[in-house]
C-alpha cells in the first residue's frame, strides 16, 4: 500500500495568539456606538421578537437599558422614534406627539375611539410611552411635569384594559413612574393615588403578575413611609407576600422599606440585617449613587443604636464620603461619649437629618451617648459624685444623672451602686468605711492602719470621717471592678519587656533567615544520598570481582 502524505501545519506561537487577540480588540474598538434613536429601534425590534416569541426575557433585556437611555432622552429623538416605529399619522404616534408640543391646548386630544384601529403592537407603543413619560420627568418644567402624569395615567388604564402578559414588564416601569410623577408634580396630594394603587395591586396579584405586583408593592409601602404610617405598612406587609422573583432593584427597595419600619419598631437586628440585604441586592454606587447613599444612612444609624460603631472605611467611599459627614460627625460624638458634641451636631444638621428621615432615630442615640460617657467614668473613677456626672456628661442637674446612672446599673452597662445620703457613684467592689485613722478624734496607730492606708484609693478622707476601702474576699484576694495602680503598670511593664524580647529577637535572627538553612540542610542531604551511592556501587564492584570467570 502507498503510504499517504501527511500535511504538516505550521505551529501555532504565542506570538499569534497575541496577534488575534489585537486583531479582536482592534474590532470591538471599530464597533460604531449607536446613537440614541438607533438603540431605540433595536429595542423595539427586540420587543417584537419577545412578542412573536411569548418569552418576557426580550422584554427584561430592553428595560436594562432604560436607566442608561432615559438620560439622552430629547425631544427630537423621541418624535424621531415615534416616527420610525408607529404608523406614521395614526392615532398612537398623534396621541404621543402632541404631548411634544409646547402648547396645553394639545393636550386635549381625544384617542380613545381611534385606539382600537391602531395597526401598531401595543408593546411598542407602551414602550415608547414610557421613554415619553422619563422625558416629561425629567424637566424642570411643572407644566411638562403635570403633562408626564396625564400621559401615565392615560398608559395605565391602557394596560389594564389590554391585559397582555407579554407587556407586564414594561407594564411595571410605568406603574413606577406613574407613582413618581405623584410625588414630583407640585399641589398633588400623595395619599390620593394610594385606593389606585391597592386596587391595582389585588388585580396584579390576581393574575400572577410578578413584576407589577412587585413595584405597586413597594409604591405602596414608599407611600405609607412618607406620610410615617409605620403601622399600616406593617400591616399590609403581614397581609401580602412580596415575589421573590422579581428583579434586583425591586427586591433592593423592598429590603430598604422593611428595614425602614424594623428600626421605628426597635428590631434592630432585623433592621440591620434588611439594609445589609438592600446593600448586597442594589445597583453599583456609580449607577445608582442616590439610593446607595439613602440606605447607607440609615445602615449606620441602625448600627449606632445596636451599640456598634461603623467601619471608617465607609465614610471614606468616593460617593459615600460628602453625604455621610454629618453621620460621621454623629459617629465620632458616639464613640467619645461627649453629649455635648453630639447634641451641636443634631443642631447643625437637624435639616438634613430631617430631609433623610432620620432625625427620629438620631434622638434614640442620645441614651447610647450618655452610656458610653457613663462607662467611661465608671473605668476612671472608683468614686464620683453625682455633681460630676452632672457637668462631665452634660446633664440638666443632679437628679436627671442619678436618674441615669440608676438605669445603666439596671440595664448591666455599669457595676456600680449609688450612696444617696453622699451623692456619689460607688463602682461594685468598694465600700464606704469609718476612716481608721480617725476614731473619736483620736489617732490609732498600729499595722493594720498602714495596711488599711494602701488600701485607700479614696484619697483623701470625706468630712465624716469615711474612706472608700477596696473589699476584700474570703480568700484575702482583692476583689472588685476598677483598674488597679499596681495592676496598670504592670500590664505597662508587661508591654514594654515584651516589645523589648521581640525587637532583641528581630535584630539577632534576621529576616528569612530560616531558608538559607533549609537550603544548607538540603545541600547536605543531596551530599548524603551520593556518598551512599558511591558507596553501593563500590561494594557491587568488589562482588562481581569475587566471582571471578564463572
Amino acid at each position: 500500500m502507498a503510504s499517504k502524505d501527511v500535511e504538516m501545519k505550521p505551529l501555532t506561537l504565542d506570538t499569534d495568539v497575541e496577534v488575534k487577540d489585537k486583531e479582536k480588540e482592534k474590532e470591538k474598538e471599530t464597533v460604531v456606538k449607536l446613537t440614541p434613536a438607533q438603540e431605540i429601534k433595536a429595542n423595539v425590534g427586540m420587543i417584537q421578537r419577545g412578542v412573536s416569541s411569548m418569552e418576557p426575557r426580550f422584554a427584561h433585556r430592553v428595560l436594562r437599558t432604560l436607566t442608561g437611555l432615559r438620560k439622552m432622552l430629547t425631544a427630537e429623538i423621541i418624535s424621531q422614534a415615534i416616527d420610525e416605529n408607529l404608523v406614521k399619522d395614526g392615532p398612537a404616534a398623534k396621541a404621543l406627539k402632541c404631548y411634544l408640543q409646547d402648547s396645553p391646548s394639545s393636550m386635549d386630544v381625544d384617542t380613545t375611539s381611534s385606539s382600537s384601529a391602531s395597526k401598531d403592537l401595543p408593546e411598542v407603543e407602551m414602550y415608547l410611552r414610557l421613554l415619553l413619560i422619563h422625558y416629561l420627568l425629567s424637566t424642570p418644567n411643572n407644566d411638562s411635569r403635570k403633562s408626564a402624569l396625564v400621559l401615565a395615567k392615560e398608559t395605565v388604564g391602557k394596560i389594564q384594559a389590554l391585559n397582555r402578559r407579554t407587556m407586564d414588564p414594561i407594564g411595571a416601569k410605568i406603574w413606577w413612574a406613574y407613582g413618581r410623577a405623584y410625588e414630583v408634580v407640585e399641589d398633588v396630594q400623595l395619599a390620593a393615588l394610594r385606593p389606585e394603587l391597592l386596587a391595582a395591586q389585588r388585580t396584579a396579584a390576581l393574575r400572577r403578575d410578578d413584576d407589577t405586583q412587585a413595584a405597586l408593592i413597594n409604591l405602596l409601602l414608599r407611600n405609607y413611609l412618607h406620610y410615617n404610617l409605620f403601622s399600616q405598612a406593617d400591616k399590609f406587609i403581614s397581609k401580602t407576600n412580596f415575589p421573590q422573583s422579581a428583579g434586583n432593584p425591586q427586591l433592593a427597595r423592598n429590603h430598604f422599606y422593611l428595614g425602614r419600619i424594623k428600626a421605628v419598631q426597635l428590631s434592630y437586628t432585623q433592621a440591620h440585617t434588611q439594609f445589609q440585604q438592600a446593600i448586597r441586592r442594589a445597583p453599583p454606587a456609580t449607577t445608582a449613587p442616590g439610593f446607595y447613599q439613602a440606605v447607607h444612612k440609615f445602615f449606620i444609624v441602625v448600627e449606632l443604636l445596636m451599640g456598634e460603631i461603623p467601619e471608617r472605611q465607609m465614610f471614606r467611599h468616593v460617593v459615600l464620603e460628602k453625604p455621610l459627614k454629618p453621620y460621621a460627625e454623629i459617629v465620632r460624638a458616639v464613640r467619645a461619649g461627649s453629649l455635648s458634641q453630639f447634641q451641636a451636631t443634631l443642631q447643625n444638621y437637624t435639616a438634613q437629618f430631617t430631609a433623610d428621615s432620620t432625625l427620629t432615630l438620631l434622638s434614640r442615640l442620645r441614651q447610647n451617648v450618655i452610656k458610653t460617657g457613663l462607662r467611661k467614668l465608671s473605668l476612671a473613677y472608683s468614686r464620683i459624685s453625682l455633681r460630676d456626672i452632672c457637668l462631665k456628661l452634660h446633664l440638666e442637674s443632679e437628679e436627671d444623672a442619678e436618674y441615669v446612672v440608676g438605669k445603666a446599673i439596671r440595664d448591666g452597662v455599669i457595676e456600680a451602686s449609688i450612696v444617696h445620703e453622699r451623692g456619689w457613684m460607688v463602682q461594685k467592689g468598694y465600700e464606704l468605711e469609718p476612716d481608721e485613722t480617725t476614731h473619736g478624734g483620736r489617732h490609732k496607730a498600729g499595722p493594720g492602719n498602714a495596711k488599711k492606708a494602701a488600701l485607700n484609693l479614696g484619697g483623701k478622707p470625706s468630712q465624716g470621717g469615711e474612706t472608700l476601702i477596696r473589699s476584700q474576699g474570703e480568700t484575702g484576694f482583692m476583689r472588685g471592678y476598677g483598674p488597679e495602680v499596681v495592676d496598670v503598670f504592670g500590664r505597662r511593664i508587661t508591654f514594654c519587656l515584651q516589645l523589648h524580647n521581640e525587637s532583641v529577637r528581630a535584630m539577632r535572627y534576621p529576616l528569612n533567615a530560616h531558608r538559607k538553612e533549609l537550603v544548607s540542610v538540603q545541600a547536605a542531604l543531596e551530599r548524603e544520598k551520593e556518598l551512599s551511592r558511591e558507596v553501593m556501587r563500590g561494594e557491587h564492584d568488589d562482588d562481581d570481582d569475587a566471582l571471578g570467570d564463572l
